[in-house]
């Protein structure tokens, strides 16, 4: 068994991964989350301030170092990336951003501002995330999968993707849009709800264009009062048109 230093090690070196993708869907490596966990338990709280900032976590924790060769852009203006994070050469992080430990972030992705990548998050490449989208977190239990973010997807502003969710390959989510482990994702362009996964996962399928709906309760006291429910809704599946409206991203890199 390895260590927590040198889990953080191999994670920060992309060599090991709190999730896999594998012919069977996406695995999760519950030993690396256990070494997270205990190095949340064994750390103390520590002093970590710097001239400009002050900055108190367990000693376990520090903020991950950078340096040139990891061909990381990484934007002034307070973003920050936890240790045992990986962010792959040509990964840019506009200001400000955080990266929890755990997260795997894919090359050619941007993490826009005000964005977070949630502990253990594993976000594919040529991902956008959107001003102030929030990838949660999912550490414990440590067989829980983590959220998912597949290649090519596009995450428009103000979304929340939490609860193990996975976002399937050039997907779009569109401004807004939460979706998390009870969400009920309806499919417009069959008329039925989209399945959840076999371990209860919200999936949202390949290439779907998920913008945010609402259904009506249907019986009760919520009924009579005419209330409504979130309920995002795939309106298409993605064409050339889609394509284009998130083309700016690539002149962007």
């Amino acid at each position: 068994m390895m260590s927590f230093e040198e889990v953080v090690k191999a994670l920060e070196a992309g060599t090991v991964r709190v999730a896999e993708k594998t012919a069977e869907g996406w695995k999760v490596n519950a030993w690396v989350k256990e070494a997270i966990l205990e190095g949340f338990r064994k750390g103390k709280l520590t002093d970590m301030s710097k001239e400009d900032y002050s900055f108190f976590d367990k000693d376990t924790l520090p903020l991950k170092k950078f340096s040139l060769e990891d061909k990381v852009r990484i934007v002034p203006g307070g973003s920050s990336v936890r240790c045992g994070a990986y962010l792959a050469p040509s990964v840019i992080m506009m200001p400000p951003a955080y990266v929890n430990i755990g997260a795997y972030i894919d090359s050619g992705t941007m993490v826009d501002s005000h964005a977070l990548v949630g502990s253990c998050a594993q976000v594919g490449k040529n991902v956008h995330i959107s001003a102030a989208t929030q990838i949660g977190g999912v550490l414990e239990p440590a067989g829980a999968l983590p959220v998912i973010i597949e290649d090519n997807a596009f995450l428009g502003g103000n979304c929340g993707i939490y609860e193990g969710t996975i976002v399937g390959e050039a997907a779009v989510i569109g401004s807004g849009v939460i979706l998390t482990k009870g969400t009920a994702l309806y499919d417009a362009t069959t008329g039925e709800y989209v399945p959840k996964s076999p371990s209860g996962q919200t999936v949202v399928p390949v290439g779907a264009v998920v913008v945010p709906g609402s259904r009506p309760i249907l019986k009760g006291p919520g009924k009579e009062a005419g209330i409504h429910v979130s309920t995002p809704v795939i309106v298409k599946y993605r064409d050339g048109k889609t394509d284009a409206s998130v083309e700016l991203e690539t002149l962007l890199r």
